[in-house]
């Protein structure tokens, strides 16, 4: 493997939110650049603005026109939006749907081009950002469609759990038309290969939630446990894959049975996410597995209370950095480990 530091290539999400006081927390800390080279795509003008009203004196971007010009251990940044930018700290405006989709469309480009590995996505605000160009509920469905990728998982990761769901961005509404045994299916493989090669577990144990309170209570309280997930998972099983459930999610997260499993999937967004996010606000990451390329972003919004305040938490954001550098290098380690398997040998032809 290459000696080279891993160019991260950032976005600026919501220019009105905390995108740019948690980047610029994150990025002070010059330990950063030793282990990667960060590239925000946003605007100088707006990182300054908030520079100023952050009273930073001891930090600031370096301003390049093109990622290959990102050669010393610096943080960079490259202009996306026109000068007649305006920043309304706390406000959901026009310039900050704008700013958002100019800034992924540049990044994107440059993972595409190969001039940066990896894309870390500052928080966008899903209504703003809708226009001809963005007409989706929010990042991960975004960059399926940018990736041509058919099937992708939401996973929300810490220290202590990782969480997919079945179903993401959908009104609960929808929810039970969606849970199918091939939408199951569909994730578990998602899931389970992304536990190998992204992060090194050699056989993963997956925990399946319930769709219905108590995982339906043998069929009194619904019957998709019987009928849909339990035949998900048995099919799951024969193909190699440890998934075990369904679970009650009440009683599986409020103790500690969550510690016993490598992953976790939950069948709907709030059902994954509002556990994890007891657990893990300030540290968890959101994580788009099933992209041909690794992108991470912090697990919170734009939080227009606490912009240009100076009082945001830039952990969660840190550690989505640090996730998506020990992503690329488990992949990395992970086709390097496989490029050339042994050959299967007949035992009787020795």
């Amino acid at each position: 493997m290459s000696d080279e530091r891993i160019r991260v290539g950032i976005t600026q999400g919501d220019i009105n939110g905390i995108g740019y006081e948690v980047i610029i927390k994150t990025l002070m800390d010059p330990r950063v650049e030793e282990f990667c080279t960060p590239i925000v795509y946003g605007s100088p003008k707006v990182a300054a603005y908030h520079r100023k009203a952050l009273n930073v004196e001891n930090f600031s971007f370096n301003q390049i026109k093109d990622a290959d010009e990102a050669t010393a251990r610096k943080a960079y940044i490259i202009n996306c939006m026109d000068d007649n930018v305006r920043v309304e700290l706390g406000k959901s405006t026009e310039y900050g749907g704008q700013g958002s989709i100019l800034a992924l469309q540049a990044a994107i480009a440059d993972i595409k081009a190969g001039k940066i590995d990896v894309l870390v996505t500052a928080p966008i605000n899903k209504y703003n950002i809708q226009s001809p160009d963005f007409k989706f509920p929010g990042h991960t469905e975004f960059l399926a469609s940018a990736f041509n990728t058919q099937e992708v998982l939401m996973l929300l990761v810490s220290e202590t759990m990782k969480v997919g769901v079945v179903t993401g961005h959908v009104p609960l509404s929808q929810v039970p038309s969606l849970i199918t045994k091939e939408a199951i299916l569909k994730k578990l493989r998602l899931l389970n290969k992304s536990m190998i090669e992204d992060f090194g577990i050699r056989r993963p144990r997956i925990a399946v939630m319930g769709l219905n309170p108590h995982a339906g209570d043998q069929g009194v309280i619904g019957l998709e446990e019987r009928d849909i997930i339990i035949p998900a998972l048995t099919q799951a099983n024969e193909e190699g894959i440890v998934a075990m459930g369904p679970y009650p999610s009440d009683g599986f997260f409020g103790s500690d049975s969550f510690t016993k499993f490598d992953a976790i999937l939950a069948m709907y967004h709030d059902q994954g996410l509002a556990p994890f996010k007891v657990v893990n606000f300030d540290s968890g990451v959101n994580f788009t597995s099933g992209l041909p390329i690794i992108r991470t972003s912090p697990d919170h919004g734009t939080a227009y209370d606490l912009a240009g305040k100076n009082e945001a938490n830039p952990n969660s954001f840190r550690q989505a950095l640090y996730l998506a550098v020990d992503l690329f290098k488990n992949r990395q380690y992970h086709k390097e480990l496989t490029a050339n398997p042994l050959r299967s040998v007949d035992p009787e032809k020795i």
